[in-house]
């Protein structure tokens, strides 16, 4: 159903703005650099012994990893695709994106990018390509292939386990409303960043990935989601919800009401601009920010 709404230059969907911090204190999702989990042989010599794939990371920062796991040259997983052989499905066309699983895979004496980045797509297709998946994404009308986007852009932008399946019914009411999807996300993706400012520059990229130019889905994921964004990719929690905003870490708000979105906004606005102050900075917000949501990226 089309439905009448304010100008692609007012409406902005929103997204988190936190940096996901491993238990193990040695990887940060906000950057393309991996410590694998490190023991110690008889000889008091460490050596890594597996290497930890957070979830929401981009294949890009899977690739960074890899190589550093097995102390290789920068770029040897990535040229390594060609000859990995890797289980995907036809609509992937060769990218992995969405299919290097996160989880914790064990560092053999002989592994290699191949058999890494294999073990990432065998794991990906196991937890996604059983029954549950297949009927859930059939109940919603897409593919499995489908269903693993929406599930990046669940592991992208919402702030909360809790509120992913809320990000995804906001992904599935713009759909069937035929509203562009407008995620921030995308657009880090199509510029290799992570940023919390997007400005209405960036919103007129062009490029397959801009979901305020491009209606519909993205072209591929946009990252590596886990489980728990692929449930509620399937399963989306009840609501008429049209907009979402972080207004500060542990409040993100859902409305289907612009004018209340739009309030929404300015408390977030001037809660970035209080920070600001108080740090002594400068405050530099951006045109986009000011005039549609501003929430911060991932």
């Amino acid at each position: 159903m089309q439905m009448n709404t304010p100008s692609r230059s007012t409406i902005r969907l929103t997204r988190r703005g936190r940096a996901l911090l491993i238990a193990t204190g040695a990887v940060v999702a906000a950057t393309a650099v991996a410590v694998p989990l490190l023991s110690v042989d008889s000889e008091g010599d460490p050596r890594p012994t597996s290497l930890l794939i957070p979830e929401g990371w981009r294949s890009m920062q899977v690739y960074e990893a890899v190589d550093k796991a097995l102390a290789l040259p920068a770029g040897s997983a990535k040229k390594s695709l060609g000859k990995a052989r890797l289980k995907l499905p036809t609509d992937a066309e060769g990218n992995p994106e969405g299919y290097l699983f996160p989880a914790t895979y064990p560092l053999k004496e002989k592994a290699t990018p191949e058999s890494l980045l294999s073990a990432m797509v065998d794991t990906a297709n196991q937890r996604f390509g059983g029954p549950p998946v297949t009927a859930g994404a059939q109940r919603n009308a897409m593919n499995v292939y489908q269903a693993v986007t929406i599930a990046s852009i669940v592991q992208a932008e919402a702030a909360t386990k809790q509120d992913m399946g809320k990000v995804a019914r906001v992904v599935f009411n713009r759909l069937e409303r035929g509203m562009p999807l407008q995620m921030d996300s995308t657009i880090n993706y199509a510029l290799n960043r992570s940023t919390l400012r997007t400005t209405v520059n960036d919103t007129r990229l062009n490029s397959p990935y801009n979901s305020y130019q491009r209606m519909g889905l993205p072209p591929t994921p946009i990252a590596n989601p886990g489980e728990e964004a692929m449930r509620a990719a399937i399963n989306p929690a009840p609501g008429d919800w049209l907009y979402f905003v972080t207004v500060k870490p542990g409040d993100t708000r859902f409305t289907a009401d612009y004018t209340e979105h739009q309030r929404n906004v300015a408390e977030f606005n001037q809660n970035q601009k209080n920070q600001k102050n108080q740090n002594g900075q400068k405050d530099q917000q951006s045109p986009a920010q000011g005039q549609q949501s501003g929430q911060p990226a991932k």
